[in-house]
């Protein structure tokens, strides 16, 4: 199946490893370069400091971004604990050091059950979220002082392993505890080791973090950026839908209405975004129930 767009250009989806140091927008620049097209797009923001899975759209597969943003993403991460810092990341300013001492395993998993299922969280001040407008990291950098409403998330999974105690480099004792979270999207890890410092009463913020997954895709299928540079090689629309959504084989006359954008009489469909086929097996639209019918979310012929 060709991996060539309408137009000529590359079409369909990448699973990249992030490289630290990089921005989410630095990573796609490279791409558009590499692939020499400005269709470019990224599902799911990840911070300079972290690396790991993150989805580019080429071409008609931009269309499916939004949709993969949406689904459930795992991490690997180092929660520093005893001191707080503006950023809740390693790369802000130390505002709090009350130090970590005394602190045992069975303490440190049992907050951080606590932060596990349907949460409200405050997302982190210095973030892209907006507040009348302009982003939160923008207020804070023009010292504006911000409150973010909490927002609903859920995080299936905030598992810790042993903690390791040792000195910062200013001299406060802290402990580091490796972490594995299984969240929502929308959620903050940051905002995760903040609170569990919170909430043991000594200050956390993150020192890494790494993405592992995003919905169906993961690590073992990611490729840096000298990899692409050697071969770009994105899964074509129809293997990046059929791994990410369920699937409905349409015949022939279904799938001209519905490449056209039109509602259809459908079957029972899963809750959620569902992937319309062809007899072909092309990937003809992406679809939602809408009482007995379907209703388009994005046509890709």
């Amino acid at each position: 199946m060709s991996r060539r767009g309408t137009a000529g250009g590359p079409d369909g989806l990448l699973v990249v490893d992030k490289p630290p140091g990089h921005t989410s927008h630095d990573v796609v620049a490279v791409v558009r370069g590499i692939a020499r097209t400005r269709r470019v797009g990224h599902a799911g923001t990840l911070d300079p400091m972290a690396t790991g899975v993150l989805l580019l759209g080429l071409g008609r597969a931009t269309r499916l971004l939004g949709h993969l943003a949406l689904t459930e993403k795992e991490y690997l991460a180092t929660v520093r604990l005893g001191q707080s810092t503006v950023t809740d990341d390693a790369e802000g300013e130390v505002t709090a050091a009350p130090g970590a001492v005394g602190l045992t395993a069975g303490a440190v998993a049992a907050e951080a059950g606590r932060l596990t299922g349907a949460l409200m969280q405050v997302p982190a001040s210095v973030s892209a979220v907006k507040i009348d407008g302009k982003r939160s990291y923008r207020r804070v950098r023009d010292g504006e002082d911000v409150d973010i409403p909490a927002r609903p998330v859920t995080v299936h999974a905030f598992e810790v392993g042993e903690p390791n105690a040792l000195t910062a480099p200013d001299g406060t004792p802290v402990v580091d505890v490796p972490a594995r979270v299984v969240c929502s999207s929308g959620t903050y890890v940051r905002a995760l080791a903040r609170d569990l410092g919170a909430a043991l009463g000594c200050g956390g913020h993150l020192t890494a973090l790494r993405r592992t997954r995003v919905g169906p895709y993961g690590l073992d299928a990611a490729r840096t950026l000298d990899q692409l540079r050697s071969e770009l090689a994105p899964l074509t629309l129809a293997e990046a839908a059929g791994a990410a959504f369920p699937r409905w084989d349409v015949d022939a006359r279904q799938a001209t209405l519905l490449g056209n954008g039109a509602r259809i009489a459908a079957p029972e469909l899963p809750k959620g975004p569902v992937a319309a086929f062809d007899p072909d097996g092309r990937l003809i639209a992406l679809v939602e129930a809408d009482g007995e019918r379907s209703r388009s979310l994005a046509v890709f012929v």
